[in-house]
């Protein structure tokens, strides 16, 4: 027999996922009941109440689908998009070359639209493309979490009322509960997330949300939706007053999710965006401090998800092994063009204090010390704690 798993309590500040919170644990060790239960249909309703408010929505449909961050993805394109269908996607990293992927599957004429990695689109880049191509659906990432940008929606919003037509569709996975989401203030009609970033959470679920407009498009559809999972036809009759049986869903998870979402209607969101925010500029300070940079510039940059750029001459793999072997912390490396270029630190969550910062540029400083990188002694915590200090 295996013996029993105890894993390691890490300090989880990679891109995700993050840590959670002991009663969000708690949660999921409470005794199972059915999926079509009167109390677990009760917490349905509460989750779906509590997603509208952190996705800034009064849409009906708005559910938390049974998968990972990359289910919401399917179920955003797969119910939406038909063959045929023309699908504007906005790649600057590696969720916007996966969203290419998706629609392309989904039998879609996809026109991407590129940009450089670690920079935001300019909006009328994607004027003059949504004027010229005319697409059923315009794709972007709102928060990248390869590059650690945080791409601007209000300019685009204002785009697309002269495209009455196109669909807003936008990834959230890296911003909900990190950053403000305003779905219907921003005009997005299918948003979907992930539980196991900023909304600390174990991964497993992805919050979704679906306009009206959208509705009106699945409904009208001359073919089935290619997934039977993720149809949204379906699905939404278990979530909706017919809970007519679809799939078992992941109960535990639910009541995980419940709890998370919870803790965020406690702490209050534009606290916690305020702490998100206090966090990510600290660190910032402290890496500036040590001589480091950061590679999005300021007003794009992430609070969540922080890439800073590897100094010439440092293993960039042989550094992370230390933190993890040394230090119990995890923190991530670049994907694709920037792999090796630059380590991604996530301030998600539960995962985003003043503690974690203060121990992960102490950390830093000790591993880039182990490789000759001159680091003045203690210039990293000095500069985030002054900083602190300040904001306080």
């Amino acid at each position: 027999m295996p013996k029993e798993f105890h894993p390691p309590a890490r300090i989880l500040m990679g891109p995700g996922p993050s840590n959670v919170d002991p009663r969000v644990l708690l949660a999921l060790a409470k005794p199972l009941v059915g999926h079509l239960d009167p109390e677990f249909v009760r917490i349905m309703n509460n989750l779906q109440e509590l997603l509208r408010t952190i996705f800034g929505t009064k849409n009906h449909l708005t559910i938390p689908i049974s998968g990972t961050g990359s289910a919401g993805m399917e179920a955003a394109f797969v119910n939406v998009v038909e063959p045929g269908d023309k699908v504007l996607v906005c790649v600057n990293g590696v969720f916007g070359e996966r969203m290419t992927d998706v629609a392309e599957r989904c039998g879609a004429q996809v026109r991407p639209l590129s940009t450089t990695w670690g920079k935001p689109f300019d909006p009328q880049m994607i004027r003059d493309e949504l004027r010229t191509f005319r697409p059923q659906v315009l794709a972007i990432v709102h928060a990248e979490t390869s590059t650690g940008v945080l791409q601007p929606l209000e300019e685009i919003r204002d785009i697309l009322k002269e495209f009455p037509e196109t669909l807003f569709l936008v990834d959230t996975v890296t911003s909900l509960g990190g950053h403000p989401v305003k779905v219907d203030e921003w005009g997005i009609d299918i948003c979907y997330s992930g539980t196991q970033k900023c909304l600390s959470c174990p991964p497993g679920l992805a919050p979704i949300t679906f306009s009206e407009k959208a509705l009106q498009k699945i409904k009208k559809r001359t073919k089935k939706v290619q997934s039977w999972y993720l149809d949204m036809n379906l699905v939404g009759k278990y979530w909706g007053s017919e809970r007519t049986y679809h799939h078992t869903a992941p109960i535990s998870m639910n009541y995980a999710l419940l709890e998370a979402l919870r803790i965020i209607h406690e702490e209050g969101l534009e606290n916690r965006y305020d702490r998100h925010r206090r966090n990510h500029l600290a660190l910032v300070r402290g890496l500036e401090a040590m001589g480091l940079s950061m590679l999005v510039e300021e007003p794009f940059r992430l609070w969540s998800l922080n890439a800073v750029k590897i100094p010439p001459g440092i293993d960039d793999v042989q550094l992370r092994k230390k933190l993890l072997d040394e230090y119990n912390l995890e923190i991530g490396g670049g994907l694709g063009t920037l792999k090796g270029k630059i380590w991604r630190v996530g301030l998600m969550g539960y995962s985003s204090s003043e503690t974690n910062v203060l121990y992960f540029l102490m950390a830093l400083e000790q591993a880039l010390r182990a490789q000759g990188y001159e680091v003045p002694k203690g210039a990293g915590i000095t500069a985030a704690q002054e900083f602190y200090s300040q904001a306080k």
